[in-house]
């Protein structure tokens, strides 16, 4: 203890200081410890030594003496429970059968609600065939802890042993006044079922039944239902199982509809070869239960069908599970329309009109919610559908009326439209409608449709009236005159053609005008109107210097029969040649020498021959530096470039070329170059071309000044 000084302060005792720190010579572990203490068997003790008894004031000495341990060890702690019925154990070994008995009351005074306690002593009092005594256990520990099901089973199982059947029915109902699980029912009626008490059995259903549809408790299961029904039938008793089937499937409604009853039930009809009752028992079943749990459901009707229907039967099985699946999906995304058109050719191939179009109203009445065309396209197939349906199959009105009255119209709605009362020979209907239409939304493919249907019944001037509509709407559109011309050169009308074309070309936007150009220029050609081809060449020349216009206006020339035709041709390449040379496309002007190049290759002689291969270009690969969007250095690309003869500032270029392949030529040549023996001007070509490689922001012509002038 710590003692107060006269300050008021605790005196610390002292700490005994360790001298030397120091790690000790010879280290010893925990599992040296251990190992040795093992090899040297330390914790083993020596058994205690056997002792014989050998009369009878011995053997009162060992009783004395173990009583006294085990009432020690009760007196320590008396809560313990095993030491109660190691004691009692161990009078029971002596044949001291009251004492233990006496142990056995004595440990329940201090924990009477031990279910082990109570079986260890109503196992001792059976042992001793004391059935009086075990009956007076059995009937306290079910009167104290009633809910403890082993005492009941071990009870009833005792009074069946001994043959004493109206106990064990006496103790029967005791237990099920409790209200018990569903196995200790079963037990019951197990027990009367051996004693061929059926009527009995019956009861003991009816009031288990009963007891769980008073107090609409859906913990009963279909299990108990199937095995009164097969009772019932087990004894041949087929009405009455039949009636407990319905009973079961009233039991439990069609908001708790179980496959496992119903295909019971099927297959009990099945058995009593009513197969009418069958298949009216599996289509219930499959109206009422949810899809995704009714596999089992289908598996067994396929079956039933497979067996005993015909192929229609067979057939509906098929067509029912797919219905299924396409209902639940479409429960699941109501604007899954992909869904929606599997579902529809389905219906549509079973050929039920009032179910198709139930479905088709279902399908239109999930409008997109969002009010955007594009999200209205797939949407819109599901009236068409519906109205071809209606049409073609069921031959009633179309429905296209109301799906015109939607947010958005559509031009294959129109046409679709006017095509339908065209069918019925309702012309001046489908022409109101074509008008309407167009008036109310006019666009490219309403206009189209509406000419082709004209087209198609000769009505030429309203051909005419309908194209002037068009290009007033779309003037920019080539295609529109095109046809438009087309139209007038079929009836004959040159002139209208020529002056349809003149006012297609004069409009200021057009989408594609060289294809408006070349349907003018082929227009001509075909009237054999050589001049008027010339003329439009030579407009067009003035809008654009396109090379395809110039090979496509030598060809022209070259077409023409004439004696000056080669003459022509060889002219307009030589424009072509001139007008290109500030061309920054240097494509272009080589695929127009080309052109040029095969053209005097077949018609030629060799002086323009050997002219034309000398305005041939010369292909250079080069590297141009590359710059990243932030202004980084990206690095070199190598690139090809042409240098053609004709451009001035190209001859020092050429000159330097040609010197190169001069060298190169020699190289290839001599079999071994002599390094000493080389000229100025070869080292200086060499040495141009290495310095080019090393050095590429530098022009040739810089090169070329640095080596030769230098």
């Amino acid at each position: 203890n710590m003692a107060s000084t006269a300050a008021g302060k605790q005196r610390i005792p002292k700490v005994a200081k360790v001298k030397n720190k120091a790690p000790a010579d010879v280290q010893i572990t925990a599992e040296q410890l251990l190992r040795e203490a093992k090899e040297r068997e330390l914790e083993l003790l020596p058994p205690p030594p056997k002792q014989k008894i050998t009369n009878a004031e011995e053997l009162n000495d060992y009783k004395l003496r173990k009583r006294k341990a085990f009432e020690d060890n009760i007196r320590k702690n008396r809560t313990i429970i095993s030491n109660w019925i190691k004691y009692a154990q161990w009078e029971e070994s002596q044949k001291e059968v009251q004492r233990a008995r006496s142990i056995y009351e004595r440990a329940l005074d201090v924990d009477h609600r031990n279910i082990t306690l109570w079986l260890k002593y109503a196992e001792m009092e059976m042992k001793n065939r004391q059935v009086n005594h075990a009956r007076n256990i059995w009937d306290r520990a079910i009167t104290i802890l009633p809910r403890v099901n082993q005492f009941w089973y071990k009870y009833t199982y005792m009074e069946e042993m001994l043959g004493n059947v109206a106990g064990c029915r006496q103790a029967f109902e005791r237990w099920m006044e409790w209200e018990p699980d569903e196995q200790a029912w079963h037990s019951y009626i197990n027990f009367e079922l051996r004693y061929k008490e059926v009527d009995k059995a019956r009861t003991i259903y009816e009031r288990y039944i009963l007891l769980h549809h008073l107090f609409d408790h859906f913990d009963l299961t279909e299990t108990n239902w199937i095995k009164y029904a097969r009772f019932e039938e087990k004894h041949g008793y087929i009405a009455h199982s039949r009636k407990v089937y319905e009973r079961a499937a009233e039991f439990y409604g069609e908001d708790h509809v179980n496959e496992n009853l119903f295909v019971a039930f099927a297959k009990f009809e099945e058995m009593q070869k009513e197969f009418e009752r069958v298949r009216v028992i599996y289509k219930y079943a499959l109206d009422k239960i949810p899809k995704n749990q009714a596999q089992e459901l289908f598996k067994n009707y396929t079956m039933f069908e497979k067996k005993f229907g015909d192929r229609r039967g067979i057939e509906d099985v098929i067509i029912n599970k797919r219905r299924f699946q396409y209902e639940e999906e479409v429960k699941a995304n109501p604007l899954n329309y992909d869904a929606w058109f599997d579902y529809l050719r389905l219906v549509e191939s079973d050929g039920d009109p009032d179910t198709v179009r139930d479905v088709y109203e279902r399908a239109i009445a999930n409008i997109p919610p969002i009010q955007e065309k594009r999200h209205w396209r797939r949407y819109i197939y599901l009236w068409i559908n519906y109205a071809l349906y209606e049409e073609l199959e069921v031959k009633v009105g179309s429905s296209f009326t109301s799906c015109l009255l939607s947010k958005f119209t559509f031009a294959k709605i129109w046409l679709l439209f006017a095509q339908f009362e065209i069918r019925q020979k309702n012309l001046q209907a489908a022409r109101k409608i074509m008008g309407t239409a167009i008036g109310k939304c006019p666009k490219n493919k309403l206009l189209k449709g509406y000419i082709e249907l004209e087209l198609q019944l000769r009505e030429f001037d309203r051909c005419r009236k309908l194209y002037e509509k068009y290009l007033e709407f779309s003037p920019e559109n080539c295609t529109t005159w095109i046809k438009f011309a087309e139209l007038e050169t079929i009836l004959g009308d040159v002139e209208r053609s020529r002056a349809i074309f003149e006012l297609a070309i004069g409009q200021p936007r057009l989408d594609m005008p060289e294809v408006l150009w070349k349907s003018y220029i082929d227009f001509e050609i075909e009237q054999e109107e050589f001049e008027n081809t010339r003329n439009l060449y030579k407009r067009l020349l003035q809008r654009t210097q396109h090379v395809k216009v110039w090979i496509s206006y030598a060809k022209f020339e070259l077409s023409v029969d004439g004696p000056d035709r080669l003459a022509k041709c060889r002219q307009i390449f030589e424009e072509a040649n001139k007008s290109m040379r500030n061309c920054e496309e240097k494509e272009e002007r080589l695929m127009l020498l080309e052109s040029w190049r095969d053209y005097e290759k077949e018609f030629g002689s060799d002086s323009s021959r050997e002219r034309v291969s000398k305005l041939l270009p010369e292909k250079v690969k080069k590297r141009r530096k590359l710059t990243a969007e932030d202004g980084s250095d990206a690095g070199w690309e190598e690139y090809y470039d042409y240098i053609f003869p004709e451009d001035a500032a190209n001859q020092p270029n050429l000159k330097l070329l040609a010197m190169a392949k001069m060298w190169k030529r020699q190289q290839i040549n001599t079999d071994e170059p002599q390094e000493k023996g080389r000229s100025v001007e070869e080292s200086n070509i060499t040495n141009a071309n290495m310095y080019m490689c090393k050095n590429p922001p530098y022009t040739q012509q810089a090169y070329y000044r640095m080596f030769f002038f230098n």
